[in-house]
């Protein structure tokens, strides 16, 4: 018979062989919900509108983001301000913002992180100082020299001569005067072309409709015109329409395919330059789940974007990266 210390031991020794029950095993703990606010410059914008899709795309893709889209329908930057003053005290996870006016909503954006909230800004700009990443659709060179280009172009090329304008969105506008100073730069190669004025439309169609008709009239010599917002671009594509002058007063710009298409079709624009909106607004969407996540921080260099693959990040700027050009030949083939 077997002593008693000897099972006593041989039963101690088995039970510990014995791998550990898998009930006992803790549980793979759940992603935290998070709350992401995108806050566009104006929100009704199809400009906007579409990169909300892409952002809820992203949203719905990762499964821990609950999205929260909203904006000024008038672009005001004060009412954006509030907004984010609003979902900041209600502690959201991050807020991304397309500042308006950089200098107008830095100090709520500046709160907001001093609350713990994260904020970054995607397509527009603001103060660096207020917001921790840009997701940016492509650098301001790039943006300025692909729209002089495009214009000098549909103008014959680089021996044209004559006049042309701008029409931007707001004077305040920080990305977009960071666009002038890129179109200026890229002109001085082609001296055959003057800038002769800037004028802003406030984000208003009809705004930019009657900015044109008043440019035409005031610079005989206009060969051109930049449209460089979203709102901006068909309005004065339709004065040009309505006073007869397609191909003698060419204008090109930043706008939606879907915007532009009638326009490129009747002969009235012949290139529209932008990226696409949609995986502008998807990629804003990861970007501020990294952050959130702690998987985004200062120093890194690439992060992966769900279908966007792996993203530069240069700096604390997120690239989107291509700049696309719409004309006749292939405007068809984009639906945003």
């Amino acid at each position: 018979m077997m002593p008693v210390l000897a099972l006593a031991l041989l039963s101690t020794f088995a039970a510990e062989s014995q791998p550990a029950a898998t009930a006992c095993q803790p549980a793979e703990p759940a992603q935290k919900r998070i709350t992401v606010c995108l806050l566009p410059k104006k929100k009704g914008v199809p400009y906007f509108t579409s990169c909300a899709k892409g952002a809820q795309e992203a949203a719905a893709e990762l499964g821990g983001v609950e999205l929260i889209y909203d904006g000024p329908t008038d672009g005001s930057p004060e009412k954006a301000a509030a907004m984010i003053e609003r979902w900041a005290l209600r502690g959201v996870d991050v807020i991304a913002v397309s500042p308006n006016d950089p200098d107008v909503l830095a100090p709520a954006m500046k709160k907001a992180r001093e609350k713990g909230v994260h904020v970054v800004t995607w397509d527009a700009d603001g103060k660096s100082d207020a917001r921790e990443f840009m997701v940016n659709q492509a650098t301001s060179r790039e943006i300025g020299r692909a729209l002089v280009d495009a214009m000098v172009a549909d103008l014959g090329g680089a021996q044209v001569a004559g006049e042309v304008a701008i029409i931007t969105a707001t004077l305040t506008a920080a990305n977009q005067n960071e666009w002038i100073v890129h179109i200026k730069e890229r002109l001085a190669d082609f001296p055959g072309l003057s800038l002769v004025a800037v004028r802003p439309s406030n984000e208003d169609q009809k705004l930019a409709f009657q900015a044109t008709r008043d440019l035409i009239g005031a610079h005989p010599r206009l060969r051109g015109i930049f449209a460089i917002s979203s709102v901006a671009f068909p309005g004065a594509a339709e004065a040009i329409r309505q006073g007869g002058l397609g191909g003698k007063v060419l204008v090109t710009g930043l706008s939606t395919p879907n915007d532009m298409r009638a326009y490129v079709k009747d002969g009235t624009v012949r290139s529209v330059v932008l990226w696409n909106t949609v995986d502008l607004g998807y990629l804003t969407v990861h970007v501020a789940d990294a952050v959130a996540r702690g998987r985004l921080k200062p120093g890194a260099t690439a992060m992966s974007a769900g279908r966007l693959g792996e993203r530069v990040v240069a700096g604390d700027q997120v690239l989107l990266g291509k700049i696309l050009i719409f004309n006749a030949e292939n405007i068809d083939k984009f639906d945003f």
